[in-house]
């Protein structure tokens, strides 16, 4: 009996999918801020744990699965902040492997924020660790994974190797001081931004799916909606991780520049304007995953608006 080869699915295809079926372009970041976590969380905790560090993992787990219960069919991801786990040392790294493990089986896809990057065997052992090995798809790993492109390609290529998963280069991130290097002025006439965008397009031209968009993405923050609006230009197969919403500064207005004509091309992410959003709510701590469902349903409702004028 002949058997047939079974084709994986592209992580892009998969996210583009789910982001049609739940018609929201958003990622909600599950960024455990030690000192914004509802205190009851913790005080309960302690009542079980050996340590505190135990009892900051038990609580930041308990906390994360009751924002997914809440946001799961309104978001398309959860975006973890490896920091915030690793801060807590063994405790939050569990914490983040079963938070990672429940976002899947809840069905959403999981992009760590780890912004890792080395050359050679170690960059394959970070993608390992964090993406799993090719062709085998724990629950405990990530569906893709922030990168940094300093090092070249042989940083990136063992991050792209798997089809079944993806990752976002960093580009023109959020944050104030990123023009120090990101806006210096190449031979060319380019910014540097714009060079490393011309690389990412070259890396991630052979693992298009049938969208037409990379498994290679970009983060590009949206507190720069010039510089968005110039990348999505230049590369229209490039899809966009767009931090800095909410909080940050970012805007519906900022955002709209990193699609396409079609709506299509970036996903936005909120963490603290969500996952904390009892605080702005007035919600009672109790009642921190309803008021990070309605903060997540105000910012669905709001990028689709300005999406339906593009």
């Amino acid at each position: 009996m002949m058997t047939g080869v079974v084709k994986v699915k592209l992580f892009i295809d998969r996210l583009i999918d789910e982001i049609r079926r739940k018609e929201s372009h958003i990622c909600v970041g599950l960024d455990p801020h030690p000192d914004l976590v509802p205190s009851f969380l913790i005080d309960q905790a302690l009542k079980e744990a050996m340590d505190h560090s135990e009892a900051w993992g038990k609580a930041i787990l308990t906390f994360n699965k009751k924002i997914i219960d809440q946001v799961a069919d309104i978001t398309v991801a959860v975006k973890p902040q490896i920091a915030f786990y690793e801060l807590i040392g063994s405790h939050g790294i569990t914490a983040l492997r079963e938070t990672i493990k429940y976002a899947r089986k809840k069905g959403l896809l999981v992009i760590l924020d780890a912004k890792r990057n080395d050359i050679g065997s170690t960059a394959q052992a970070y993608a390992r660790a964090y993406l799993g090995f090719e062709g085998q798809q724990e629950l405990s790993t990530a569906d893709a994974i922030t990168i940094n492109p300093y090092l070249g390609f042989d940083g990136i290529k063992p991050f792209i190797k798997d089809p079944a998963k993806g990752a976002f280069a960093l580009l023109r991130t959020s944050n104030s001081t990123a023009a120090e290097i990101q806006d210096l002025r190449l031979e060319d006439g380019r910014r540097v931004f714009q060079a490393v965008g011309d690389l990412i397009n070259k890396w991630g031209s052979s693992i298009r799916g049938e969208n037409g968009f990379s498994n290679l993405g970009a983060v590009v923050g949206a507190t720069y909606p010039k510089e968005l609006h110039l990348l999505r230009e230049q590369l229209p197969y490039c899809f966009f991780l767009i931090p800095g919403y909410g909080v940050q500064g970012g805007k519906p207005g900022d955002v709209v520049y990193g699609f396409n004509a079609d709506g299509t091309g970036a996903l936005v992410n909120s963490a603290r304007g969500i996952i904390f959003a009892y605080r702005d709510l007035q919600f009672p701590e109790e009642e921190y995953a309803l008021a990070a469902r309605t903060a997540a349903v105000k910012m669905r409702d709001e990028i689709n608006e300005v999406l339906s004028y593009k």
